[in-house]
């Protein structure tokens, strides 16, 4: 138990648990939109469990593939992988536990939950590899955890409609815009290694605004989402603020100074995923 308990607080902070902060709150969007309102204990525990699951099964996944680069990156040489904190074995077991857990909530929630949850897990994989072909990793982030969403919503509601979509797909272009501010620290290295990812493709300028269209199309398909859903005047105050906090976080990185891009990533992404669900928990309340 003593060698236990250490080894689960580092295999926690090689996946960062705390950036399920990113990806929860829309898949209880999802939920409480589809519920009407309290989707109940269990979904919710069982949605909770999921989505934390399949979050830190991606991101051990991620950093056990990356773990040739990140030896090499100096901003990644601290990773418990690379100092040796955490071996792949003990990594390869910690994504089996992760993978079963996942598929046994899915299973709990309802047959389709069941049916997806190996598409989630591929899809989970499938990014891992993308930076080695293609620039459109950052979106193919997006899609990932822009599953969310529509995870939170069948989990309640086996079947699928418009709402979830387009939450869905502002969360897609949401993360893409932030994942496509934080590769622009690592521009030089990715050409070095020859990695693709935008920034080495097509220079700091123009990831810049590409990140900032992407925001500007999340911002939409959030507000069309809150209107598909019929959803009350709350909810559209929180989008309101959501989109000056996204319109903000673009001010705050330049091309020639990323010294606030800790801010502009994680603080203010991980804001505005609370702040959207919190406006959407106060629309159902209004019902």
């Amino acid at each position: 138990m003593k060698n236990i308990l250490p080894a689960v607080v580092v295999l926690c902070r090689m996946v960062k648990i705390e950036h399920s902060v990113f990806a929860l709150p829309f898949a209880y969007l999802g939920a409480f939109v589809a519920a009407g309102g309290w989707p109940g204990w269990q979904p919710f525990a069982l949605l909770t469990i999921a989505m934390v699951a399949v979050r830190s099964f991606a991101m051990a996944c991620n950093r056990l593939v990356d773990l040739p680069y990140d030896r090499e990156n100096p901003r990644t040489k601290g990773r418990p992988l690379v100092t040796g904190e955490i071996t792949p074995a003990q990594t390869r077991l910690f994504l089996l536990a992760t993978a079963l857990v996942f598929v046994a909530a899915c299973a709990g929630l309802n047959r389709l939950c069941l049916l997806l949850a190996p598409v989630a897990l591929a899809l989970s994989v499938l990014y891992s590899y993308t930076k080695r072909f293609t620039w459109l990793c950052h979106f193919v982030l997006g899609l990932v955890i822009g599953l969310a969403p529509s995870a939170g919503w069948i989990a309640v509601q086996p079947s699928y409609s418009m709402p979830p979509a387009l939450w869905s797909l502002g969360v897609l272009f949401w993360v893409a815009g932030f994942d496509l501010l934080y590769a622009c620290q690592d521009v030089e290295f990715d050409r070095r290694m020859g990695l693709h990812s935008l920034p080495a493709a097509l220079g700091i300028p123009v990831t810049l605004a590409v990140s900032t269209f992407s925001h500007v199309t999340a911002a939409l398909f959030f507000l069309l989402a809150g209107w598909g859903a019929f959803l009350a005047w709350p909810y559209f105050a929180a989008w309101g603020l959501c989109t000056v906090l996204l319109l903000w976080e673009h001010t705050l990185v330049k091309a020639d100074d990323l010294s606030r891009l800790t801010l502009a990533f994680f603080t203010l992404n991980g804001v505005i995923a609370m702040v959207l669900f919190a406006g959407a928990l106060w629309s159902l309340l209004q019902a």
